[in-house]
């Protein structure tokens, strides 16, 4: 994600998360420590053609082997337009997250998901991620509790199968659709 994603970032944000979407300023303040050397984030945006069809991003707190501290990661964000939802693309954005997490020698991942959010969940629970406590009110307005969920090994993670491509898709030819995955679907960080 760069700069000049927010402003598309800032639309699906507020379509999916009405009552409790990020700001820009939250959404600068990330990019902040997202580039150059000591870098602690990564966010990735999704985009079908023209159109931002999904983002996620990533904070990890800690030093790394030559600090010889544990390194903690947050995926502080996944979100995916409501018309490519079971698309495979919340999948290929957090093994995505999790790539980013193993480079960064992350020794566990943790994240918060809304208890009414069974979809996500479910998400989670594929790549290994176990509950193990909750904030109450944590998601404002409306003092919704939030599932605290912890991946302990991220190297463990299973990857997000590719999704099938459409024969005659790509100019390639039949059957050379995007490397990526979701059909006509390109992800950046």
């Amino acid at each position: 994600m760069r700069w000049w994603d927010i402003d598309p970032v800032l639309a699906l944000e507020k379509e999916l998360f009405p009552e409790d979407a990020w700001s820009r300023g939250m959404f600068w303040s990330e990019l902040a420590h997202a580039r150059g050397p000591g870098s602690t984030r990564r966010y990735l945006v999704a985009y079908e053609g023209e159109r931002l069809v999904g983002y996620g991003g990533l904070a990890v707190a800690g030093t790394d082997s030559e600090g010889g501290d544990a390194v903690a990661a947050d995926v502080q964000t996944i979100a995916v337009a409501r018309d490519h939802w079971g698309t495979g693309l919340g999948s290929r954005l957090l093994t995505e997250l999790l790539r980013h997490a193993q480079a960064f020698e992350a020794t566990e991942v943790m994240l918060e998901v809304r208890v009414d959010n069974t979809r996500a969940q479910k998400l989670y629970e594929r790549f290994g991620f176990e509950p193990i406590g909750f904030r109450r009110g944590y998601y404002q307005p409306g003092n919704v509790d939030a599932l605290v969920m912890r991946l302990s090994d991220p190297a463990a993670a299973p990857a997000a199968p590719a999704a099938p491509t459409a024969p005659d898709s790509s100019p390639n030819g039949p059957g050379d659709g995007p490397a990526n995955g979701v059909q006509g679907t390109e992800i950046h960080g």
